[in-house]
């Protein structure tokens, strides 16, 4: 199955390994947009190609792709960082969320693993190694009760609440768009503006928090949840 739409940057210090992970998603039809082997350039290039997914390696050297993937998600949106590790070390995969990557896969998947796990990243899922993403769940409960949670929640925006509730009820990016008279690529610039300041990974998170929140009730937006 080729995916002509999803555009990649490959991020590794390893020449070899980038190259063959390239050479590996343009035979199955990825558009292989740039690719890498420092944090550093990475950043720079990411901003001009503006890749669908980053896939990113932690071990770069002398720096960590965690900084480069924190810096990406943050300053391109749209872009999502799924992470390509040797390591499957619990802090390094926590690490890696916290800093904003969609999903984190480990370095002896198979080539159909890596080709569906690029593809549903791309489409906003979140992606993990199999038994890893207990361990993000676990987290992100305990995160959920811990003291003063509530307190330091961040401030949305109307417009963010506004797309989080209609989130909550089910819809699509689409039929979001639609609903609010915006554009499909502004639905999902909230959505993973949202996802950032809750500290979320996916929409599954997202609807959790919503109805958690009683954003799944027909209303009008108003002021954010905190």
């Amino acid at each position: 199955m080729t995916e002509p739409h999803v555009s990649v940057m490959v991020v590794d210090d390893h020449p070899m390994w980038r190259d063959g992970v390239s050479r590996d998603l343009a035979e199955r039809g990825f558009e292989i947009r740039a690719t890498s082997g420092d944090a550093v350039s990475a950043l720079r290039i990411a901003r001009t190609v503006r890749p669908d997914v980053v896939l990113m390696d932690l071990n770069l050297g002398d720096t960590s792709g965690v900084d480069a993937s924190r810096q990406i998600t943050q300053e391109i949106p749209g872009t999502r960082v799924l992470v390509l590790s040797a390591s499957g070390e619990h802090s390094d995969v926590l690490e890696a969320v916290k800093a904003g990557a969609s999903g984190y896969l480990v370095k002896s998947a198979s080539v159909d693993e890596l080709v569906d796990a690029v593809r549903r990243t791309a489409a906003g899922d979140a992606v993990f190694t199999a038994g890893l993403a207990g361990l993000v769940l676990g987290e992100y409960r305990r995160m959920a009760v811990s003291p003063g949670a509530e307190s330091q929640a961040p401030q949305l925006t109307d417009r963010e609440t506004e797309v989080l509730r209609q989130v909550a009820k089910g819809l699509t990016a689409r039929q979001i768009a639609n609903k609010l008279v915006i554009s499909h690529r502004t639905v999902e610039n909230h959505v993973q503006s949202t996802l950032r300041k809750l500290q979320l990974h996916n929409r599954v998170e997202l609807a959790r928090y919503a109805i958690e929140h009683g954003l799944d009730a027909d209303g009008e937006a108003g002021a954010a949840p905190s």
